[in-house]
């Protein structure tokens, strides 16, 4: 059975942008975060740091990937101790403008040792972004070792960039694939490297057979109503069994779980903006849009309503975000000190 290829089947990209960056020591470059996913990839050269906050800096060498899946606040450069930039101030001053048509060509550093690298930044669906993404550590970093492991994964961020470098026609539409695939290999090189959470999670659920037909279940019929017994007879499990396995590796109740997993699904079609509240809730399992709308604002925050406006806006905004992977923008006035460090 293939389950992550259950939970996966629903990630969807809504847009990808690639840039490259030559950077020559000394070089450090600061992020407040991205609202989408940063991948970036040393094509050659010197190696280079990166760490985000509460972690130490890791090394990055010649053919690695890293990954900061909901786009965390990060510092990079050419060693752990060299004062780094924030990244929107050089942005604004070596590319001034829109930069959301064409993938972004840098270059910065004192003029030492270079350090070539590739990035895609993408922005991923509701459904992903709360499912998939959420659950995994703010910067992942897998060795060039794992890539060729990985069988793939390296041709594909290659073809995600020369796709966008090339800009023929439907490369946008090209490029969001390339990134749905970039992500699912991804994660395929990054169990495959057992680095794999090991706190309770979907991650450790899927990586028991029992568990795993119950969650394959619940992603297939959303809107069942399931019982803790109907999943446990899923399972071939007694219903007290079921509950504590499934407790224990997931992290959460089996029916808490389905919850959340009907939540995200409900937040993809509100973004989406296609069907009226009360699709939404049918779709989600519930016969009453206001008894869906009061569990969607404990999940959420906010109703249903706001939050389809809000993000609504965002998705509206994404065109004028700056999509240079590695480092996002700051608020004008508010930059911190350039002199920061790891």
């Amino acid at each position: 059975m293939d389950v992550l290829s259950e939970v996966l089947s629903i990630c969807r990209a809504e847009r990808a942008v690639t840039a490259r960056f030559q950077l020559s020591a000394p070089w450090g470059l600061r992020s407040e975060g991205v609202a989408g996913s940063a991948v970036i990839r040393m094509a050659r050269g010197a190696p280079w740091w990166v760490a985000v906050a509460g972690q130490a800096p890791q090394r990055v060498a010649p053919g690695d990937l890293v990954m900061l899946p909901l786009g965390a606040p990060h510092v990079m450069g050419s060693g752990p101790d060299v004062p780094a930039l924030p990244f929107a101030a050089l942005l604004e001053r070596r590319t001034p403008g829109a930069r959301d048509e064409a993938p972004l060509q840098l270059q910065h550093g004192g003029g030492g040792e270079s350090s070539d690298m590739f990035s895609a930044l993408l922005w991923f669906s509701a459904y992903c972004r709360h499912s998939v993404l959420r659950i995994l550590p703010p910067l992942l970093h897998v060795p060039a070792d794992a890539l060729s492991a990985g069988m793939g994964l390296a041709d594909t961020m290659q073809a995600l960039v020369t796709e966008t470098l090339d800009q023929r026609p439907g490369w946008r539409v090209s490029a969001s694939r390339m990134g749905e695939l970039l992500l699912i290999n991804l994660l395929r090189a990054f169990l495959t490297a057992q680095r794999a959470p090991t706190e309770a999670g979907w991650w450790r659920g899927l990586a028991d057979p029992a568990l795993a037909r119950a969650i394959a279940a619940m992603h297939r019929e959303p809107a069942r109503a399931w019982t803790v017994a109907a999943l446990a007879a899923e399972a071939a499990m007694s219903r007290s069994r079921f509950s504590d396995r499934f407790r224990g590796l997931v992290g959460t109740t089996p029916m808490a779980y389905l919850a959340a997993h009907r939540m995200a699904l409900a937040a993809e079609q509100l973004e989406a903006g296609l069907l009226p509240l009360a699709k939404v809730a049918q779709d989600a399992g519930y016969e009453s849009d206001k008894v869906f709308a009061r569990a969607f604002r404990r999940w959420a925050g906010v109703s249903p309503t706001l939050y389809a406006r809000r993000e609504g806006a965002r998705r509206t905004a994404m065109g004028r975000v700056d999509a240079a992977a590695p480092a996002p923008q700051n608020t004008p006035g508010n930059d911190p000190p350039s002199s920061s460090r790891f």
